[in-house]
């Protein structure tokens, strides 16, 4: 009995593996190989859960917070006030109870091994999440949101969850194998970073989320004033240290900003000083009797699981049969005519001037999938405005803005681009969600930016470019179609 105890989960287990699906319930996509792009994407989920994961349906917060910093106000306010209504009403509980990636490292930990206890070193170590929150959550994007050039630091260059859950979780589809060609030194870095992390868990306690993860870092500032989690009676506490010696993580004291409230250290208080916040406001113990009471929460948890159930087998069945990218696919390869469409041309105010038609220019014509809160996208842009400078009789160069914050276009063209000869145009909504770029969609478009396509006199696709490209690689397809 006591072994087959050992492998039923716990309650803090199932609410860990119901969330992870909840949040990852758009099951398609694990077979489809594409990102869900539709209207839950634009809400950030609690835990860390990348955006790029085939079955996400939500925002990663962290990630979002970065971008923030170099798209509009009304989105820096909108993810701030998200992340601080987290932050307020759960604070770490959402690292113990919440997030998918916490998960994972609880379960490699279960591997059979030497283990590596808590000790000095580690709460030393503990420090180490709060440098990184400082410097690559909010320092670097910030100082790259200045230069107009977005650079969410900690995804670029850290995150393991992303390169797991996003970069693999893509790479593991047999459709998005033309993704390996644009592989390079910094996913190698980040792939070797994830091994040895994902690998540092089997021996040490959630490594990641006790030394490195910086959500955990800004939810744990506000685990005193969390209005869920555990806390401390210290009329009742006689200061035996049985809570600190038992639990796993860098805690000093009940509730301090490293515990994740997982609940592990009420069982063992032998004064029951350790208790739930937050209870009170659903059921007052005290005021009722206890039987009456007793019934009570046994009501609530059994509506509370068929409430939980619906919600997931409704989420489950809602993404399965949602398509969140447009039907039609055509024209996107090299050789096949190219899908047409008339792009509303903006200016660098945002008026809509005219309209612009890739396939019926009569030039050959490059069409760019960018978007400002893009790295590369604005990394490349310059070798774009040289091509349509230096072939300007030639060539008709077409910058097309993803739908989604488009309006952070014309005051970036205004500043780096006023007499350009690149026509910047915006894309269209596919949905009444307004997040998807319809032409960008029905080119072939999987998420990944920038995308760019050349098109001879004809609108025939001669050469398309996932992901960056460089200003000689340009110029060597348009020689080639000129010659």
């Amino acid at each position: 009995m006591n072994k087959l105890k050992k492998w039923i989960p716990s309650k803090r287990k199932l609410m860990q593996l119901y969330f992870g699906l909840l949040f990852n319930a758009n099951l398609k996509g694990y077979v489809t190989g594409n990102i869900y792009r539709g209207g839950t994407k634009s809400v950030c989920v609690p835990g860390m859960n990348c955006y790029s994961c085939p079955g996400a349906v939500g925002a990663c917060p962290l990630g979002s917070l970065q971008g923030s910093f170099s798209a509009d106000k009304s989105t820096l306010f909108y993810v701030g006030g998200i992340l601080l209504l987290y932050c307020v009403m759960f604070g770490r509980l959402i690292c113990g109870w919440l997030c998918p990636f916490g998960l994972v490292q609880e379960l490699l930990y279960k591997i059979k091994t030497p283990k590596l206890k808590k000790s000095p070193v580690t709460r030393l170590l503990s420090i180490l999440k709060y440098i990184l929150l400082a410097v690559f959550v909010f320092l670097i994007p910030i100082l790259y949101a200045f230069k107009d050039t977005p650079l969410p630091a900690f995804c670029k260059y850290i995150c393991p969850s992303g390169t797991l859950e996003g970069g693999l979780g893509l790479l593991a589809n047999k459709v998005n194998e033309s993704y390996f060609s644009m592989l390079g030194p910094l996913f190698t870095w980040k792939f070797l970073l994830m091994v040895s992390i994902l690998i540092g868990c089997i021996f040490i306690f959630r490594l990641f989320c006790r030394f490195l993860c910086p959500l955990g870092a800004l939810y744990g500032l506000f685990n005193k004033i969390s209005v869920f989690g555990i806390r401390l009676d210290r009329s009742k506490c006689i200061d035996c240290g049985k809570c600190i010696s038992h639990c796993k993580v860098d805690i000093r004291h009940v509730g301090d900003r490293e515990c994740v409230s997982c609940g592990e250290c009420i069982d063992v208080c032998p004064t029951q000083a350790i208790k739930w916040k937050g209870t009170g406001i659903f059921l007052r113990e005290n005021d009722i009797p206890k039987e009456k009471a007793q019934k009570r929460r046994t009501v609530t948890r059994v509506i509370t699981a068929v409430l939980m159930i619906a919600l997931l087998a409704g989420a489950l069945v809602y993404y399965w049969n949602e398509d969140s990218a447009p039907a039609a696919q055509q024209g996107n390869a090299i050789g096949d005519l190219c899908y047409g469409y008339d792009l509303e041309i903006i200016d660098e105010t945002g008026i809509l001037t005219d309209t612009v038609n890739p396939v019926k220019t009569g030039k050959i014509t490059i069409v760019n999938f960018w978007g400002t809160w893009c790295t590369p996208c604005v990394n490349e842009l310059p070798y774009f405005d040289q091509i349509a400078k230096e072939y300007a009789d030639e060539v008709t160069v077409i910058a097309v803005h993803t739908h989604m914050v488009s309006e952070t276009a014309p005051p970036y063209i205004a500043s780096y681009y006023p007499n350009s000869e690149i026509i910047f145009a915006k894309d269209y909504p596919v949905d009444d969600t307004g997040l998807n770029g319809g032409y960008y969609s029905s080119l072939g478009g999987r998420g990944v930016f920038p995308y760019t396509l050349v098109l001879d006199e004809d609108g025939i696709i001669v050469a398309s470019f996932l992901s960056s490209v460089e200003y000689e690689q340009l110029k060597e397809v348009v020689e080639n179609q000129l010659n």
